[in-house]
């Protein structure tokens, strides 16, 4: 309460008589003393017996200062005035209690800032998943068409291995047909290396390399057993092949005087010729490979005329129509597949185009060289 404010003054029944009159009853008040404080004298105490004043309301509760006024310099009541309550502002601002005190409101929310780098990141990831989503269909369409792709190739792939397997076998079919073409170039390119004239004493024929070659190297060869007889007779064994301006020496090893086959034997290393393992036929083309009259590398041709047995008891022989003569006695009948189906050993007298041939296959299983 501030000081020199009295709120008992000016209420009916509380009025105090100046200091040093006499009261309403005639009795004399005294004057208190002063504070020591300097705070104006209040007023004696009442008198006895006196009915209870009547106290105006307390003044409302300070409000904060509002206008140009302050408390200092603010203009208070004085003692006996009648008090007045101060005029409250239309619209005072709400007191709210400082934060955490019993019954004060929540804080309001801080508004949250927008964090642009959290925003950019968010939109960048969503980016990335859409692209990485279509990346993800793309290749699994490319997956799909590279299998399917796969597929197709897996199937040309067969397909040409079908075609070529047939090819294969066309091409095999043709080699046997061309092989069955008759070509007597080709099959004296491929003969007259083995070919040779033979010189047996006063005797001379032919001989060709045969089979596989000799025991302890050298090469295997067959003759006619007339072309070197005289020589087998004396008792001698060595004779030679001829070929261009080559001599070679060869020894007689064996002789089949019935057959008319005879086994050479020589140091050198030549190639033997293949030899029929199928009888031939009537109709068949031949070449004939040999030295007539000492004339070597000589070619003939002709076809197989028919399979012969001779009468009384000789050995069956293979007739031809190719043109032989004296010389061509122990060479190679060829087939069209470059085999030696027999050897040429001798010539009807005045007859043209009957030759006799003895079949290899005689030879082979009389000699075991082929």
């Amino acid at each position: 309460m501030t000081a020199g404010y009295d709120p008992y003054a000016g209420q009916p029944g509380n009025q105090q008589p100046a200091p040093g009159q006499p009261a309403a009853d005639g009795s004399e008040t005294r004057q208190p003393p002063a504070p020591e404080t300097g705070t104006p004298a209040r007023p004696g105490p009442l008198p006895p017996k006196m009915e209870p004043p009547q106290l105006a309301p307390p003044p409302p509760p300070a409000q904060p200062w509002s206008g140009a006024g302050s408390p200092a310099t603010q203009s208070w009541p004085t003692p006996g005035s009648p008090v007045v309550a101060a005029p409250q502002p239309r619209s005072a601002p709400p007191v709210h209690p400082p934060a955490g005190f019993p019954g004060a409101a929540p804080p309001p929310a801080a508004r949250r800032r927008v964090s642009w780098p959290g925003v950019v990141a968010l939109v960048l990831a969503l980016f990335l998943g859409v692209v990485a989503g279509l990346q993800a269909v793309q290749i699994n369409d490319l997956s799909e068409r590279l299998a399917a792709a796969d597929d197709r190739l897996a199937d040309a792939q067969a397909s040409d291995g079908s075609r070529f397997e047939g090819l294969e076998g066309r091409t095999g079919e043709l080699e046997k047909q061309a092989g069955d073409v008759f070509n007597p170039e080709a099959i004296s390119t491929v003969a007259l290396p083995s070919v040779f004239r033979v010189s047996a004493g006063n005797s001379g024929g032919t001989a060709f390399a045969v089979g596989k070659p000799a025991e302890g190297g050298g090469t295997n060869l067959f003759t006619n057993f007339h072309v070197v007889e005289s020589v087998w007779n004396s008792g001698g064994r060595e004779v030679f092949i001829e070929r261009r301006d080559q001599r070679f020496p060869a020894m007689i090893v064996r002789v089949d005087e019935r057959n008319d086959v005879a086994q050479l034997v020589t140091t050198g290393a030549f190639t033997g010729l293949v030899t029929a393992t199928e009888p031939v036929k009537s109709g068949q083309q031949v070449v004939v490979v040999g030295a007539p009259l000492g004339l070597e590398d000589t070619v003939t041709t002709g076809v197989v005329s028919a399979f012969r047995t001779m009468p009384g008891g000789g050995p069956s022989m293979i007739q031809f129509d190719a043109s032989i003569n004296p010389g061509n006695s122990g060479g190679p009948v060829i087939n069209s597949a470059k085999q030696v189906v027999g050897i040429a050993t001798a010539k009807v007298a005045d007859a043209e185009g009957v030759g006799l041939a003895i079949p290899i296959a005689t030879a082979c299983d009389g000699f075991q060289i082929c």
